[in-house]
This record gives C-alpha cells, sequence and structure tokens, in this order.
C-alpha cells in the first residue's frame, strides 16, 4: 500500500514507531471541526474536545456539511485536529500581546487563518495569502464566512513579502510539502516519491529565505508541514538557524499525551503521529528571530479615499464598523482590516483581493448591503428586519431558489436560519429577489433525509 523507499525510510527515524503508524495510516481519518466563538455558542452532541485547542471538537463520524446551512453561515468549519495546535503556540507565546501583524503565508483553504483570526482579536491585523489564484478565491470565501474582520486576503508569491521589511510580528508558513501525514488518502501516496521529498525541501528552504527579511526582531516564525520526512522538517529548522540568528522555542506537551518533542542540534520541534494521536501527521516548530532586522516603515503613497461622515451615518446603523475604517474603492465601501494608510502601504506591494469586510456597494444613489457584511460578526441585529428560515427555507435560499412571499417588510430583509445569519434577499412588494452570492450557492440536490446528515448540538 505505502511506498517502499518510504517504509524503509520510516524505520530509521529514531523516534516514529513505524509499525504503529502504518497501521493507524491505514485507518480512516478522524472528523473534527473548529467552532466560531464569535457566532456559535453551542458545542456538538457526542463529541469529544481536541486537548490542544478550546473549540475544537472530534465528531463521531462526518456528516454533511454542504447540506448544513450552519456551515455556509460561518458558525463551525471543518478544521484538520493536528493543525489546531496552533492554539497551544499562541496561549503559550502570545498570551499578553496586542496590535500584531501577522502573516499566514500559505493559507488556503483558511483553516488556519481564521483560527489565527480569533487569537489575535480585533486589535490585530491577520495577511493571509495565498499564491494559487484559484485556491486564493477559496481562502476568501472561508475568511469572509467567519466574519471576523481582521483579516487581508492577499494572492502573492513568497518573494513579495521580502519587501516588506521587519513588518510582521509573527509569519506562519504551513510549508508545501511531499504529504505523508495524509497517506490515509490514496491520492497523496500516488502523488509521493522520494525525488519530490527532495523538491520539496528545497523549495521549503526558499519560501524560509523570501519571508525572513519581513519577520521583525523577536519576531516568531511558526513553521509546519503535514510531512514524516526529517529533511523537510527539522532539518530545515536547523538549516534556518545557520543561515541567520535565531532561538528555537521549546513548547511544553507534557500535558498532552502522544505528542512527539523532536529535539536535534538546539533546536526543538513536534511530531504528530498517527497511532500516537487523533489526527493526521504533522510537523510544528516554532522560532524566534533574533538578529537585527531592518524596517522599511510605511512608504508616503496617494491617500485612501474615505467614506465622508454623511455615508457613514447610513452604514453605521448597519454595522459596528468605526468611520476611520472605511475606504472606498470604485463603488465598494470597505472596512478595511487595518487603518486606510496601512492598508495602503501593504497595496503598494502586495496583489490584495479582500481588504477587509465589504459593507456595501453604491449603484446609482443607493447602497446595497454586500453578502459579507450579513456574515460579518459586527453587524447591527437591529438594522434589518428578518426572516427566519426552517431548514427546507435556508437550503432553498443557499441555492438561490425563490422564497415564499409573506408579507415581509419592503427593502432589504435578512435570512437567518437559528439565529444566524445567511444573507439577504429584497422584499420588492411581489416577491424577494436573492442577493446569495452566485459563485457560492449549493448545487447539490438536497434530499428529503438531509436534515438528518448534519451536525446535531447540545442544548
Amino acid at each position: 500500500m505505502f511506498p517502499p523507499e518510504f517504509i524503509k525510510r520510516l524505520k530509521t527515524q529514531e523516534y516514529i514507531d513505524s509499525g504503529s503508524l502504518l497501521e493507524a495510516l491505514g485507518e480512516p481519518s478522524p472528523v473534527s471541526i473548529l467552532v466560531n466563538p464569535g457566532k456559535w455558542n453551542q458545542v456538538p452532541g457526542n463529541s469529544v474536545q481536541v486537548p490542544w485547542c478550546e473549540n475544537g471538537y472530534y465528531l463521531e463520524s462526518r456528516p454533511s456539511f454542504t447540506l448544513d446551512p450552519l456551515f455556509h453561515a460561518g458558525c463551525y468549519y471543518p478544521r484538520e485536529a493536528s493543525g489546531m495546535f496552533l492554539g497551544k503556540i499562541s496561549g503559550d507565546f502570545l498570551r499578553s500581546a496586542e496590535n500584531l501583524r501577522v502573516l499566514d503565508l500559505c493559507a488556503a483553504p483558511g483553516g488556519k487563518s481564521i483560527q489565527i483570526s480569533d487569537l489575535i482579536g480585533s486589535g490585530s491585523v491577520l495577511v493571509s495569502n495565498e499564491v494559487i489564484r484559484s485556491r486564493a478565491a477559496v481562502l476568501g470565501e472561508t475568511v469572509s464566512k467567519w466574519g471576523k474582520g481582521n483579516t487581508i486576503v492577499t494572492q502573492n508569491d513568497a518573494s513579495a513579502f521580502s519587501k516588506l521589511k521587519g513588518y510582521f510580528d509573527v509569519i506562519v508558513v504551513d510549508a508545501p510539502c511531499s504529504g505523508e501525514g495524509m497517506f490515509r488518502n490514496e491520492a497523496a501516496i500516488r502523488e509521493w516519491s522520494s525525488g519530490n521529498t527532495g523538491l520539496c525541501a528545497a523549495r521549503q528552504k526558499r519560501i524560509l529565505m523570501d519571508i525572513w527579511p519581513s519577520l521583525k526582531e523577536k519576531g516568531l516564525l511558526v513553521y509546519s508541514t503535514c510531512t514524516f520526512n526529517p529533511a523537510e522538517n527539522e532539518e530545515n529548522i536547523i538549516w534556518l538557524s545557520r543561515q541567520d540568528e535565531s532561538e528555537s522555542l521549546r513548547i511544553d506537551v507534557s500535558s498532552l499525551e502522544g505528542i512527539t518533542e523532536i529535539s536535534r542540534d538546539n533546536i526543538y520541534g513536534y511530531g504528530f503521529f498517527p497511532g500516537k494521536i487523533r489526527g493526521e501527521g504533522f510537523f510544528i516548530s516554532v522560532v524566534r528571530k533574533t538578529s537585527h532586522s531592518d524596517s522599511a516603515g510605511f512608504r508616503k503613497r496617494q491617500k485612501p479615499v474615505t467614506v465622508p461622515t454623511e455615508e457613514f451615518s447610513l452604514l453605521h446603523k448597519w454595522a459596528s464598523f468605526p468611520q476611520e475604517s472605511y475606504i472606498r474603492k470604485g463603488n465598494y465601501l470597505i472596512s478595511a482590516a487595518c487603518s486606510p494608510a496601512e492598508y495602503e502601504y501593504l497595496a503598494g506591494s502586495l496583489n490584495v483581493i479582500k481588504a477587509g469586510t465589504l459593507v456595501s456597494t453604491m449603484m446609482k444613489d443607493d447602497h446595497i448591503p454586500s453578502h459579507e457584511l450579513a456574515l460579518s460578526q459586527h453587524i447591527d441585529d437591529e438594522a434589518f428586519p428578518v426572516i427566519s428560515a426552517d431548514y427546507d427555507s435556508a437550503m432553498k435560499f443557499l441555492g438561490r431558489g425563490e422564497m415564499k412571499h409573506t408579507g415581509n417588510l419592503k427593502g432589504w430583509n435578512a435570512v437567518k436560519y437559528k439565529e444566524t445569519y445567511l444573507g439577504f434577499v429584497k422584499n420588492i412588494g411581489t416577491r424577494l429577489n436573492n442577493y446569495y452570492p452566485v459563485d457560492w450557492r449549493v448545487r447539490m440536490d438536497v434530499p428529503q433525509t438531509a436534515e438528518q446528515k448534519i451536525i446535531r448540538w447540545k442544548t
């Protein structure tokens, strides 16, 4: 089932029990989700909390996420349990930090970014990046559904960030790798070769060198992969420590059963090995930059186009964003994830595809509330008349079907399911126009038993 070269190498790794690991890789993958604390305060039924993540839960079986309105509302996200260890790192090293600038370099499809956005809070800013255009669009959708509002989404190669010297307090690099930790998936096995592991290790070194100048002195680099290969894991951290002054940080995992500490040449890494932990294969290491780092500072650019007071008075009835956060891009009115001046600085070096939260679009003299506003954690609950949808109506709305008109108030109405926002409709008197995004619509047929296939929550 597994490549012979892979098995041979595993047997030489002193900290791996190759027998139990290979046996565990032949079993089904655990199912886990991350719950959005800003939208949903319930616990999934028949679940077990992920030991290293306060809002992470293992499920007994895999539900249908596509058929669950709460998934589309951003109340939770299917997130691999091992990767949720980011929460433990944040608790250990960033507990009292404020006003952080964080980069999630290889961010798609978005599970890390939404967890980071919760961990750093609303006073900090996250730049969430993906180099591949189609995957960057998926990343933007995930961030929008979570609704935190402190995230900028970009689409750039790692080399673009070298221009932002000394800008970031924390950089998370979940590096593209040979994928051995995902060998429960047959596609990952088919794509593996010993030659590819060497190519991955070289690419990872290039990525680390590209982003290193943008990390502040005393800033943290969080490096991770989903592979077991030492050449892509601890050996890369050893290599990095020889390029510039840095300190490998030790994480206290004494209370977390099954996580393996890997120590070599004064560096520390942490291995998550199926058979020992309930999750996929994963490696993570934290490094503090101790060398001097130049800072480019904000370059003076054209002053951003901000929103005048009379327009803000309307937008303020819709959401709790401060006036100084608003920028105008054409007909779009956006609450930027950082100050407008800082946004302009970033946009001077990066291809920004999502500056923060799109609040409205101007059409002639009318403000059209955006779908991102509906999903935002900053929306005002008194701003729009509400249509409460049952399960069937919610799925019809998510498929951009025509909803039943029942004499609702004319104008913009917010559709809610279980007290969470799904989006907007406009009552034009004779019908309700559905404004759910075309590209996000649910295309799957909804069977009569669909409601039985979604997560049940504890009451």
